[in-house]
């Protein structure tokens, strides 16, 4: 598999007033071509952030951001912009993320007329655009209160497909959708993906969202990724400690399956990325935490069928 996307030991700190936030603390991960890509976590992990970082939206402050092999961490001006056709984004909100007082044509041509399209070229592409995501072509004169969230979301995909990119940064696209509405745009992300070879990184805290469009999953907590591997493999055989607990809260359907899981009770809450506790991130909520975990950092290490966990006792 071609790698599209490389992380190298990326860290994302910001400095505040009361001290410095090590949002993304050390991430390494790769993303292939036509590949989709889980992020999942707790609120607050670092996930967000991670994505912004790709899509130069926050600086990194150490480590390389690779698209196609470019660093594009150490981009500025043309080439910047230029990265920017490969890499688009899908925000969580629907609603905040169109201009209430642009048209949906109008938002959706913006990427076109700042790449320099002729106008008659946009509005044909416009009109293609909104056809894919299945709204009709008479949403362009109309504006974006005149629509539910899913269609809005879909206004949203159709911005984001506008140049062809390679990569969609997928950032909680659905957590603000009813639950009937969240399958309709998981399917049509799906569809797009099969059609055009597109890659995703689908940042997620919901696992069966995850669980259904991902085909590869990283588990990230306090800024690090603890575990990676194929979503089958770690739904079937999870290693990290973290990542059975995730795993064991979601919800299941199955009632007698519910009786039957595992459950991995975590104690305490997230610890502040202001004093992340050395050693291992994990080691004051691990369930099987020892002596050594508060004072060397695990790294992460193949664990079979090109998985990946950070635990000495994996």
């Amino acid at each position: 598999m071609t790698a599209l996307l490389t992380l190298n030991n990326v860290h994302v700190h910001f400095n505040t007033a009361a001290g410095l936030v090590r949002a993304v603390n050390g991430v390494s991960l790769d993303l292939g071509a036509g590949e989709t890509l889980g992020l999942v976590g707790e609120s607050g992990c670092g996930k967000s952030t991670l994505g912004k970082a790709i899509m130069r939206l926050v600086p990194v402050s150490t480590g390389e951001i690779r698209v196609e092999g470019t660093d594009i961490a150490q981009l500025q001006g043309s080439a910047l912009t230029a990265m920017r056709r490969k890499v688009q984004m899908i925000f969580q909100d629907p609603y905040g993320s169109l201009n209430p007082r642009s048209t949906v044509g109008r938002s959706v041509a913006q990427p076109l007329v700042l790449a320099g399209w002729k106008p008659e070229a946009v509005a044909e592409r416009v009109d293609t655009l909104l056809g894919w995501v299945g709204l009709p072509t008479d949403a362009k004169q109309r504006y974006p209160h005149e629509f539910s969230g899913g269609q809005r979301q879909r206004i949203g995909i159709a911005r984001a497909l506008a140049l062809n990119p390679r990569l969609i940064v997928c950032d909680e696209p659905v957590s603000a959708l009813d639950v009937s509405v969240r399958a309709q745009v998981i399917n049509l992300l799906e569809d797009l993906k099969a059609e055009f070879g597109v890659s995703y990184l689908f940042i997620s805290h919901d696992l069966s969202v995850v669980e259904h469009i991902a085909d590869r999953v990283a588990v990230m907590y306090l800024g690090t990724i603890v575990e990676i591997g194929s979503r089958d493999r770690i739904w079937r055989q999870p290693q990290h400690p973290y990542t059975k607990a995730l795993l064991a809260a979601a919800p299941i359907a199955d009632p007698k399956l519910a009786r039957t899981r595992t459950r991995t009770v975590l104690q305490g809450e997230l610890p502040s990325p202001l004093e992340p506790p050395a050693g291992c991130p994990f080691h004051s909520r691990c369930p099987i935490a020892q002596a050594r975990c508060k004072t060397e950092r695990p790294v992460l290490r193949a664990t079979g069928d090109s998985a990946q966990a950070a635990c000495h006792f994996i």
